[in-house]
């Protein structure tokens, strides 16, 4: 029986919603003044710094929400989640992405055993055989060495990845590892994707690791029979076992599709798609293109978060602080939407897999015992690196919706440059722009202030700037591959805050079933209008009607093709 136990019935949920009309009577301007609140809103761990006190919060916000986080048991989820218990009750799971990044000889159980040992055994088999690749010992159908890499999959195995992958392509250590190598992600099951991801590549020193925990997801599949195609087609059938490898669970169909078993790479239910970028569907791929070392350090950066937040106390906790916040600001404040800004063009990839982690974990209508929820969950995110952001939507942020903002700045640059006789280099212009926006969005501009600077009266109102736009400062003192894995872990742990304190369940997503299963009746229908010129029966008037249209105009299609690849 569903409980109607719901966190807003709860007094601390109470207590901030009362306290809303208080901080509605401050303006950031003002609690800018207050150098101690200041100090105290500004965290540090492991090199990384945290500034909040450009939230609209007072340090008595912050006693509510620790009173909030304390109502919502988010101390003892944080445990459980560590300790293996199934908190993924709608799919019966326990949720161990930690154990992916866990040192050799932790010990963290699931079911009553330890799988970091499994782990390990995963790793080390993907230690092996990246460094037999890149090394020349393991080669091709025609004995020329894999240089470049195709990682098909979709969703987490491919957004994950892809933004880790982004991360380190400049950064020199791991750029200095990729000389000579390609990495490239087939997502998208529109051919042009395709097209898009073959161009340039030879089949002889290509490979093409395919991503699918069941082997059935049928964007993922149709890709791979496509990529199998391309190489068969250049190498002959037999060429698939040394051009193709799996990371999957599903041998039986591993096999069945040509690739051998042993060249499976395996990984667990208890490793949610979009948290699954430390497991084999990140590490493979990108320790195919860096080397392991490069990944391990990756790694490392992840647990060594997972581990302040599974320990620091909550006022020093930052995913614990970054989750709280983000529930104030999108229940109590009713900011639906959150704007993810790194200036580094590094992690231009970091905001659409973020967009994943959050919404796919956080986009929920119930409680984790099925009860409607009265409130919202869930934040709309979007982002793009700075400055770019700035000459985009950044007009919106300062005079439109109010949109809390990541500011996200790198103290030292991956790839430097300084010009002679400038002001500055190019690098502490970006970091000018990081420090400078936060404050814009914060202070904002008085008419006051524009008519002392003898604007027209006309354009007064246009000029005019609100402030009281929270933001907070994230400051990394590098982007190594350290340092991603730090970022990765920390928005991994804020949108699981964010779920404990909803009281939903972050780890599972229904809501994506219900498309793909309408798809496989339109699938049908296509199949049955392409081959036996059937009509399209058993759809309501538009969706008969457009795709009546799509048929009619692709009339040109073939019923019974010969296989065609792209030819770009």
């Amino acid at each position: 029986m569903a409980s109607s136990a719901l966190i807003s019935d709860t007094q601390s949920w109470k207590d901030l919603r009362a306290h809303v009309e208080e901080i509605n009577k401050t303006h950031l301007r003002d609690l800018l003044n207050h150098t101690d609140r200041c100090q105290s809103m500004m965290v540090e761990f492991d090199g990384i710094l945290i500034d909040y006190s450009r939230q609209r919060a007072t340090l008595d916000t912050l006693k509510k929400l620790f009173n909030l986080a304390e109502a919502a048991h988010v101390k003892e989820k944080i445990i459980r989640m560590f300790n293996g218990e199934h908190i993924n009750s709608t799919e019966n799971r326990p949720v161990l992405h930690v154990a992916l990044r866990a040192p050799r000889d932790a010990v963290i159980n699931s079911d009553g055993k330890n799988v970091v040992p499994e782990v390990w055994h995963v790793l080390d088999k993907i230690r092996d055989f990246s460094e037999r690749v890149r090394s020349g010992s393991w080669v091709g159908a025609t004995g020329k060495a894999l240089k470049d890499v195709v990682a098909v999959g979709i969703g987490g195995s491919f957004l994950g990845p892809l933004f880790v992958h982004t991360a380190l392509q400049t950064e020199a250590e791991a750029s200095e590892c990729a000389r000579g190598r390609q990495l490239r992600f087939l997502a998208n099951v529109d051919p042009i994707d395709v097209a898009r991801n073959i161009t340039g590549l030879n089949p002889e020193t290509t490979l093409v690791v395919v991503v699918s925990k069941t082997f059935t997801t049928a964007e993922t599949m149709l890709n791979a029979r496509t990529m199998r195609e391309w190489i068969s087609s250049a190498l002959g059938p037999q060429a698939v076992a040394k051009h193709m490898v799996a990371v999957s669970t599903n041998l039986k169909l591993v096999e069945q599709f040509g690739i051998d078993p042993n060249n499976a790479f395996a990984f667990w239910d208890w490793v949610g798609g979009r948290f699954s970028v430390c497991s084999a569907v990140g590490v493979l791929p990108l320790s195919l293109q860096y080397g392991f070392s490069i990944v391990e350090k990756f790694l490392k950066g992840a647990s060594s978060v997972d581990q302040h937040f599974l320990s620091a106390p909550f006022e020093k906790n930052i995913p614990v602080l970054l989750g709280l916040l983000s529930v104030w600001n999108v229940s109590f404040l009713g900011y639906p939407a959150r704007a993810i800004l790194p200036y580094s063009q590094a992690l231009e990839k970091l905001a659409p897999h973020i967009q994943q982690v959050s919404m796919e974990s956080n986009g929920k209508g119930v409680s984790i015992d099925g009860v409607p929820l009265p409130y919202q969950t869930g934040e709309i995110d979007f982002g793009e690196p700075g400055t770019n952001g700035q000459h985009s939507f950044y007009q919106l942020i300062h005079q439109g919706r109010v949109i809390p903002c990541d500011f996200i700045g790198v103290v030292k640059s991956q790839q430097p440059i300084y010009l002679k006789d400038e002001v500055v280099n190019n690098h502490d212009e970006l970091m000018s722009n990081f420090f400078a926006q936060p404050d814009a969005l914060a202070y904002g501009k008085t008419p006051e202030q524009l008519q002392k600077e003898n604007i027209p009266e006309h354009l007064v109102s246009h000029k005019t700037f609100s402030g009281n736009r929270p933001s907070l400062s994230i400051l990394l003192p590098s982007l190594s591959a350290y340092n991603i894995g730090q970022l990765l872990a920390i928005y991994e742990h804020r949108v699981a805050v964010q779920g404990f304190v909803w009281g939903i369940n972050s780890f599972d997503q229904w809501g994506v079933e219900l498309g793909k299963s309408l798809a496989t009746q339109v699938r049908k229908q296509l199949h049955a209008s392409r081959k036996k010129g059937e009509s399209v029966e058993g759809f309501n008037f538009s969706t008969k009607m457009l795709i009546t249209r799509y048929l009619e105009a692709s009339a040109d299609v073939p019923s019974d093709p010969s296989t065609l690849l792209p030819n770009i």
